[in-house]
């Protein structure tokens, strides 16, 4: 049955390799079980069970149909900078409760189905440009990076520059050891997954995250009162989560997120409207091109792409990640998208949706193990946050900085989306940019409609919404 299903001798492997490819992919993204909970936790009335839950199984769902339709290795979950934007930018920025965000995710996830089945997905890529398109993944994996030198301490607030470095200054008084401490954790964090990195080390995010707990834990000892303060209890019981998911999580776009009640208390319906319209577009849109890039990439590392150099079955792959993230809306989680991380499993054989399958069994195992990941502090995360948003910025290689038309779109794009805690932002000023620069230049024919569409879209949101 499964070499019926999946052709793995035809393909030129076996299942003990796939069994390790999916082994292998697991453990390079299995730090998003992590991370992905950590961020919504820091919602109202959103439990870090929750969403650890939510994000395993819309994970294993993603995975499993990546391999059973398009019959190759790769992986899905919860994306980051997605997840990102979703907490920090729709719930805390817009004042968006968190169901009222899944219906975004939601609208994301059908649209996406729709684009799919019908072919428009190719235009609307199409009509973003291409500089614009390059730069998004490095201004989110700055956004990331951000983030996680906020959690770790290493960033905070100023109120003369709004930002500044955290003092690490143990002699002056400035700063205690308990300040102190998760801060060299986190860099600490960052150091080991890079050097292990280097000395290709498999699954370095997350022994990077681990490592950084058990140090954290370890230095605690020096801490006075530090394991006074930590509360276990029934939080080690793994069922605990899925309590919290069926009465926190679950269903909740459909039971609460309708309600726009508490929004437009201060915000007129066409600012609800426009604001739908353009922060739905902007998931689909960071969607669309991460899992776009992310098939092709991966790929193509491990030599599956056909003799015309497309990615097999990429039309399944493709529904296979809208589906994905409409579960994950269901479930309570953010964007559900593909994974580059999969090409470590490619490179150590993976060539069929076995590998994929034996990935989405791991989250499936992984649902019981909530307690253990509950204990990872957010010092240790943050290294994952940090090392995923150098890894984002490799894009921005290929951008050409000296062709003016290119440099500002693209430099308005990734720049903003830090600056403003806003991944729509980033995209909004890029598309903006291009328009105009190409307009006075003389070149206004080779402007898309469906750029000029969009260009307008996120125009009217800064007038009228922000």
């Amino acid at each position: 049955m499964i070499e019926k299903l999946f052709r793995v001798t035809e393909a030129g492997s076996t299942v003990r390799t796939e069994l390790l490819a999916g082994l292998t992919t697991f453990m390079t993204m299995a730090y998003i079980l992590i991370v992905n909970p950590g961020m919504f936790a820091e919602l109202p009335g959103v439990s870090y069970n929750a969403i650890y839950i939510a994000t395993a199984i819309s994970a294993a769902i993603g995975t499993i149909l990546v391999g059973l339709l398009a019959n190759i290795p790769l992986a899905q979950a919860s994306a980051m900078g997605s997840n990102a934007f979703f907490v920090y930018t729709v719930c805390i920025g817009f004042g968006l409760t968190y169901a009222n965000g899944l219906v975004l995710i939601l609208l994301d996830g059908i649209t996406f189905v729709i684009l799919t089945v019908t072919g428009l997905r190719r235009k609307i890529f199409e009509a973003i440009p291409t500089a614009v398109r390059v730069a998004i993944p490095a201004g989110i994996g700055l956004f990331i990076a951000f983030i996680g030198l906020q959690n770790a301490g290493i960033v905070v607030d100023d109120p003369s520059t709004y930002v500044n470095l955290a003092s690490m200054n143990l002699f002056s008084g400035k700063a205690t050891w308990g300040d102190v401490m998760p801060i060299l954790v986190a860099l600490a964090g960052v150091f080991a997954i890079a050097v292990m990195v280097c000395r290709r080390v498999r699954g370095a995010v997350l022994w990077g995250i681990l490592g950084a707990t058990g140090l954290y834990y370890l230095l605690g000892l020096t801490v006075p009162g530090f394991y006074g303060n930590l509360s276990v209890g029934e939080s080690l019981n793994p069922l605990t989560a899925f309590v919290d998911f069926a009465n926190l999580s679950f269903g909740k776009v459909f039971t609460e997120g309708f309600d726009f009640s508490a929004y437009l208390a201060t915000h007129s319906v066409t600012e609800l409207v426009l604001m739908v319209i353009t922060t739905a577009l902007a998931f689909c849109l960071v969607d669309m091109f991460d899992t776009i890039g992310t098939l092709y990439g991966a790929c193509a590392r491990g030599n599956l792409l056909t003799e015309k150099g497309e990615v097999p079955n990429m039309e399944r792959a493709m529904l296979s990640d809208a589906i994905a993230t409409v579960c994950g809306a269901v479930c309570g989680t953010s964007t559900v998208s593909s994974y580059v991380e999969a090409s470590a499993g490619i490179a150590e054989g993976g060539k069929t949706g076995l590998a994929a399958m034996a990935t989405g069994g791991l989250f499936l195992v992984a649902l019981f193990l909530s307690p253990v990941a509950a204990l990872v502090p957010n010092c240790a995360t943050a290294a994952a946050l940090i090392y995923v948003g150098i890894l984002m910025m490799n894009c921005a290689r290929q951008i050409d900085w000296l062709d003016t038309e290119q440099a500002v779109p693209a430099f308005l794009t990734l720049a903003i989306m830090p600056m403003t805690y806003n991944i729509s932002y980033g995209i909004a000023f890029g598309v903006i940019s291009y328009v105009v620069i190409t307009l006075f230049t003389g070149k206004g024919k080779a402007i898309k409609g469906g750029t000029w569409v969009i260009a307008a879209l996120f125009t009217v949101m800064f007038f009228v919404t922000h």
